[in-house]
């Protein structure tokens, strides 16, 4: 087995994560999110925060019980549409989970790289509604930085006072895994020392609920919402919209390790691709999807046969799924079937859109934590193409040294991450 010590001919700095966070449908940290996640809980159930009645979905993921006022004064409250405020909340808890306390000189070696799929749609809507109702003179003034992709990471930026550099990752469901691989690549590069990385989605909304439904990508199992989600299940009719956040923050090994903070695990390998093909559907075999891991296999200088565990990008959609399916066997030829263990955790949260590359890192560095790995829920007759161990139901203990995290999106963009144990 590859050692992730010692790489010959690679000089570059070694990354390690030392806070992570997450605020998803299955709890508001990542520990109760985590231990519901083991337990094969769905956070999947009816939408709230709309009326749905002339809605054909009326499931989502939604993150239950958030109090934005938590982590953000009242009156900042109108500045923000929900994913800033989501991203607030795992920017706090990753802060705190790391014990990071930065001096003024090492503010200019602090960045924040946010990935967001979509942005403030709802208060797009609202603001269009007062627009057309009351005129343009009563439209926010701060309409506009409550909305745009990089408010995520440019309060996160302001309250944390990270002075390198940030910016937002738009690149659809890759969001999130292309802003951690990024931020790794600037503190691999020597670049600077410290990123706060990551993804955020809000996107329950009536009108991403209706266009997601006129594309038919969305499940309407409205009688069963917990089982809904249901990756490489025959039975299973399309994805089941979520959101939340989850945020990390990143460090060179050696200044990790001279301060003395806990290191949860290496960030080992970034990969991407893009499948040039189509708008929505990934390109035929999983050409795009098995370059995306094949390069982050390459990047982390490891062979196929170390990846112990693959957190699926898995939406429960009939094509994609099984290409996603046929790209892994593509990769990892005999191992796929004999000595890798993969799992979709969309089947329990859903699909959090920008924020599921971030949220499913958390979850692959928290395998390595507790070597074991969540179960793929509702699995009960996997398709004949879908022919991997998908972990169903139940969770499962094991060595595992290597997960990787794929994150694929529309446009053809795809990410794959590997994490290593330390």
């Amino acid at each position: 087995m590859a050692n992730v010590f010692e790489r010959p001919g690679n000089p570059k700095r070694r990354v390690v994560v030392t806070g992570v966070s997450a605020v998803t449908p299955l709890g508001l940290n990542l520990k109760s999110t985590w231990a519901s996640l083991l337990e094969g809980q769905s956070g999947i159930g009816n939408i709230s925060l709309f009326d749905t009645e002339n809605f054909d979905v009326k499931i989502g993921g939604e993150v239950s019980n958030f109090d934005p006022t938590l982590f953000v004064d009242k009156k900042d409250l109108k500045k923000m549409d929900r994913f800033i405020q989501l991203s607030m909340a795992c920017a706090d808890a990753a802060f705190k989970d790391s014990g990071l306390e930065l001096t003024e000189e090492e503010t200019h070696q602090a960045g924040c790289i946010i990935g967001v799929g979509i942005g403030g749609l709802q208060y797009i809507a609202n603001q269009q509604d007062i627009l057309k109702s009351r005129g343009p003179s009563r439209v926010s003034p701060f309409f506009i930085p409550s909305v745009i992709a990089n408010l995520a990471s440019g309060h996160v930026s302001m309250k944390y006072n990270l002075r390198y550099l940030n910016y937002a990752v738009t690149s659809a469901c890759s969001s999130g895994a292309h802003a951690l691989g990024e931020a790794f690549n600037y503190i691999r590069d020597g670049k600077c020392k410290i990123m706060v990385a990551g993804g955020s989605e809000a996107a329950i909304t009536p009108l991403a609920m209706a266009g997601f439904n006129s594309m038919k990508a969305l499940s309407t199992r409205n009688s069963s919402p917990q089982e809904a989600s249901r990756p490489w299940d025959q039975d299973r009719d399309g994805f089941v919209l979520s959101e939340g956040s989850s945020l990390f923050v990143l460090e060179d090994y050696e200044a990790a390790s001279k301060r003395g903070a806990k290191i949860y695990a290496e960030v080992v390998g970034y990969g991407a691709s893009s499948d040039a093909h189509h708008m929505t559907s990934p390109s035929p075999g999983g050409v795009g999807a098995a370059m995306s891991m094949s390069n982050a296999l390459k990047d982390g200088h490891l062979n196929p046969e170390d990846i112990n565990y693959i957190n699926a990008h898995g939406t429960s959609t009939p094509v994609g799924d099984i290409i996603e399916c046929e790209a892994v066997k593509k990769v990892f030829g005999d191992a796929a079937k004999k000595d890798i263990w993969v799992s979709s955790t969309k089947s329990a949260i859903g699909h959090t859109l920008g924020a599921a590359g971030a949220i499913e890192s958390a979850f692959c560095i928290q395998a390595l934590q507790d070597q074991v790995v969540p179960p793929t829920i509702n699995l009960d007759n996997p398709s004949p193409e879908c022919d991997l161990d998908f972990v169903p139901h139940h969770a499962r203990q094991g060595k595992i040294n290597y997960t990787l995290n794929n994150s694929f999106g529309f446009g053809g963009t795809n990410a794959s991450l590997i994490f290593g144990k330390i």
